[in-house]
């Protein structure tokens, strides 16, 4: 038991400075091209903390493990939005650009509707449903990119003035992009692998894993890139991250792990003899980001009372998987 527990430990540490290494980079990047935080959060920082769920769940679909899979995916949407986004937003709420939010916000609910239709109507994802999220996610990627050369929108004074007092080589902003992302997926991979080792020695079903364990497991860098960006002042990076993170979920990881090996919706956990995760699951996903989203968008800033109510949601979905 020493060894899983000094492995988790090191994951914790590499997730950490991966973290702060990506967090500058990326809003060395955002401040160098004049680009909005919130769009670079969701784009380059969203690939780069998403990386985690799609290794986990590739490798749980080459093993032809459907639970892990589809639990991950589900699951790291409800964690970042009721635990990494309502921590944010409790402990510092604020103004967002609607704009700037507007774009993310329809193409996760799109592509959730989309999601969300087929597991309803036929309970199981065909291979090219997978191709069709991922060609899904390269068309958000082209048109992100185009709104952004379409309508850059320059830095507040302050990231310009920061920006300049603190200079970096592109290179020097590139690079720590590169290796925060290898070391939030590496360290991230420790903690998901000796957590579940542990997880699974208690008799949880792999459903329960995916979509706490697993998904709380890989949704630790977006909490280290929310807490990080927090203390740094970057709050837009850390919502457009949760946002981006969120769509990529779907779209990438779903679509990926569809792609290589189709699966079925997982029916381990019922309900008067009803799939819980109809039932439960996939209501709970898409009622948390309601409510992150809409009051943002309606009314251009984040409220204490979000965070808090999401809060609650994410304890009450954890007693629920595990204690009912």
């Amino acid at each position: 038991m020493l060894v899983p527990i000094l492995l988790f430990l090191a994951g914790f540490v590499l997730l950490i400075k991966g973290g702060d290494w990506f967090v500058d980079g990326a809003v060395g990047i955002a401040h160098r091209f004049k680009l909005p935080e919130l769009l670079i959060g969701a784009t380059v920082v969203s690939i780069g903390t998403t990386l985690p769920e799609v290794m986990v769940s590739a490798q749980a679909a080459f093993q032809g493990n459907a639970g892990i899979s589809y639990g991950n995916a589900i699951g790291s949407i409800i964690c970042n939005t009721a635990l990494i986004a309502a921590l944010t937003i409790a402990i510092r709420p604020g103004p967002v650009n609607k704009k700037s939010l507007r774009t993310p916000v329809i193409a996760f609910f799109l592509a959730a509707a989309i999601y969300v239709g087929i597991a309803y109507t036929s309970g199981r994802f065909a291979r090219w449903q997978g191709l069709m999220f991922l060609g899904i996610f390269i068309a958000y990627m082209l048109l992100t990119v185009w709104q952004m050369k379409k309508n850059p929108e320059a830095a507040d004074t302050e990231a310009e003035e920061e920006a300049a007092e603190t200079p970096r080589p592109l290179w020097l902003e590139l690079g720590m992009l590169a290796v925060g992302a290898a070391a939030i997926a590496f360290g991230a991979n420790l903690l998901v692998n000796n957590g579940t080792k542990i997880a699974q020695a208690l008799g949880v079903p792999d459903s329960v894993i995916g979509l706490t364990m697993v998904a709380l497991g890989t949704s630790l860098p977006e909490l280290v890139t929310a807490i990080t960006s927090l203390a740094k002042g970057h709050g837009a990076l850390s919502l457009g991250n949760v946002i981006g993170a969120n769509l990529f979920n779907i779209v990438l990881v779903s679509g990926a792990a569809i792609s290589i090996s189709p699966f079925a919706i997982p029916a381990e956990k019922t309900i008067g003899g009803e799939n819980a995760s109809l039932l439960v699951d996939i209501p709970v996903m898409l009622g948390v980001m309601a409510v992150l989203c809409l009051p943002s968008l309606i009314k251009g800033k984040l409220f204490r009372w979000q965070g808090i109510l999401l809060l609650g949601v994410y304890l009450g979905f954890m007693i629920f998987q595990f204690v009912l």
